[in-house]
């Protein structure tokens, strides 16, 4: 039913026949086909197909995708190349370039993080067009609880970075004392300057990884 092309395939293969996961399917058939639904149906799940479950090594939660034109693309935060960046990811780059000392991205585009064994995953995985969270509570969070809880039973320590209070309320199903929770307020202009700006959460992320012995995520985006 679902085809993501790596081991997710094989960890998730009993969610697409629950209950649930029907349910969201059908509700999603008539969304597709009688209003303007982002990303494309063959991007939902991009995060999955760009970050194998065995090479996650971080995970940031965003809530929904964003609802204009061109912009989500299956991972959270990101935008497809070309777009104006949205406030949120530009208070993101604002701390990148604080934290890490790179020059800011030319591009909102984040695949190359994907690449890096950054999981990008949004709570919620769809939504109409200019109508934020109008997907919210028809089966997704569902979904997305059980990827968490399958990284949280993971052997090999993950960095979850849990931006805003959506990403937190997560922080409930990750149990697994051999991980890292960094927390703090979500990078939307409306909050960002309540502890967003000055986490350094991309270069915690590094040092934790590098003192378990893990190899660390490259941030660079250009």
């Amino acid at each position: 039913m679902v085809h993501i092309g790596n081991d997710w395939d094989e960890i998730l293969k009993n969610e697409w026949q629950k209950p649930y996961y029907l349910k969201l399917r059908e509700f999603l058939k008539n969304e597709y086909s009688h209003h303007t639904v982002y990303p494309k149906a063959e991007n939902i799940f991009n995060a999955l197909k760009y970050t194998s479950f065995a090479d996650t090594r971080c995970v940031i939660i965003g809530q929904d995708p964003y609802h204009g034109p061109s912009q989500a693309h299956g991972l959270c935060f990101s935008v497809e190349k070309g777009t104006t960046l949205p406030p949120s990811l530009v208070n993101i780059f604002k701390e990148y370039q604080d934290d890490l000392g790179f020059p800011a991205p030319h591009s909102g585009n984040l695949t190359k993080w994907a690449q890096n064994g950054v999981l990008l995953l949004n709570t919620v995985l769809t939504v109409r067009r200019a109508s934020p969270l109008s997907h919210q509570g028809q089966g997704w969070e569902i979904l997305t609880d059980e990827i968490i809880k399958k990284l949280d039973r993971k052997k090999e320590p993950v960095v979850f970075l849990l931006w805003g209070s959506p990403a937190q309320r997560k922080a409930n199903i990750i149990n697994n004392p051999i991980h890292l929770k960094l927390a703090t307020a979500h990078p939307s202009p409306l909050s960002a300057y309540r502890g967003f700006f000055g986490c350094r959460h991309f270069s915690k992320t590094n040092e934790f990884l590098r003192q378990n012995g893990l190899r660390e995520i490259d941030w660079r985006l250009d």
